[in-house]
Order: C-alpha cells, then structure tokens, then sequence
C-alpha cells in the first residue's frame, strides 16, 4: 500500500497555529511564507486606506482602480504563502536524489516566491504613493504602516533570495542575485520614504 502524502495548507490556518509552524524546525513552512502573510496585511491596510478615500471620491477612476488592485495582491499574497513551500520541493527531492545538477537548478526554483513577492511589493509601494495624496488624514496612516509592512516583506524576502543564490556552485549566479538585490533596494527604499513624507506631511 502506497504511503499516504499530508499536505498542509498553511493559508487556512489561524495565526496561532500558522505562527507555531514558522516557530517549528521541523516546519515546511518558512521566511517565504511568513512574509507572504506579512505582503498580504500590507496590501490589506492598502486597501483599507483606498476604500476609505473611495468614500470621499467615489467616482475617482484612480482610487477605484487602487481598490481594485490591492484587494488583487490581497490575494495573491495569501496564495503565496502555500506557494513559497511548493517552490522548495524540487530542492528537497533533488538533495534526496543527491544529483548536484538537480540540486543546482532547484535552488533557483526555491526562492521564486520571495523574489515575486519583493516585485508585488513594489507595486504595492507604487500604489500607495498614488493614493497618498488623494487620501483624507483617516485613510493616510493606513497607507504609511502598509509601507511599513510592505518594505518589511521586502527585506526579509531579499535575505532569502541572498540564501538561496548563495547556495549556487556558479560565482556568476551568487554575483547576480546579489547585485540584484542592490539595485531593487535602491529604487524601492526611495520609493518607500516618499509615501512615509507624503502620509506625514
């Protein structure tokens, strides 16, 4: 009798128990998903902020557009919290194969989900530069703490994307991602200060 496969489903857990499988070692669940879920609040509180502006705007094209848009990475970043431990699964048959040309193309795989969420959060950030000075001051803190959350969910995933490069036999590949790495930060923290001025102003 073939061995039964438990898949866990880590979007469908509460925060106690999603917050005790990030803790657990043992744990599939990883850095990936927890920003996932932390993108996911980010874009939430985004479209938080642009609901409350529809209601002062309600025929505004843009802010109707943001609504839209957030509540789109809203769910996508859940969705990627299951994702990201999907994406490491050919790195763990591949260590089990212990074939090096396997393991090689599967470290490239395995922070994918990172590298997307740092893409959508940009985006994020990009929306809430827009929507900044549109907002009424109820609305405007909503949008700075979903800077907060978002830049966070960048950082950590641009750490995971350094381990996983790291990982490569190939000096070009861990060069690569690195300075990547660099030339992403400098546009998003920009980008980031920029709605910060424009919530507090």
């Amino acid at each position: 009798m073939a061995e039964s496969i438990k898949i866990e489903i880590f979007r469908k857990k509460d925060a106690e128990d999603f917050t005790k499988a990030l803790a657990d070692p043992e744990s599939r669940a990883q850095t990936g998903s927890g920003a996932a879920m932390t993108a996911a609040v980010a874009s939430a509180l985004l479209e938080r902020a642009a609901k409350l502006t529809r209601e002062e705007l309600p025929e505004h094209e843009r802010v109707i557009y943001i609504v839209r848009n957030a509540e789109i990475l809203r769910n996508y970043m859940v969705n990627l919290i299951d994702e990201d431990v999907k994406a490491r699964g050919p790195y763990r048959r591949a260590i089990k194969e212990g074939d090096p040309r396997k393991i090689e193309a599967a470290t490239q795989t395995a922070g994918s989900v990172c590298s997307e969420i740092v893409c959508m959060m940009e985006k994020a950030l990009e929306l809430a530069e827009e929507l900044v000075p549109l907002s009424p001051p109820k609305a405007r803190h909503f949008v700075a703490e979903s800077a907060d959350l978002a830049l966070a969910a960048v950082r950590a995933c641009m750490r995971v994307c350094v381990f996983w490069g790291d990982q490569s036999i190939e000096d070009t590949r861990r060069y690569v991602i690195r300075r990547e790495n660099e030339l992403q930060w400098q546009e998003i923290f920009p980008l980031y200060h920029r709605v910060i001025e424009k919530a507090e102003a």
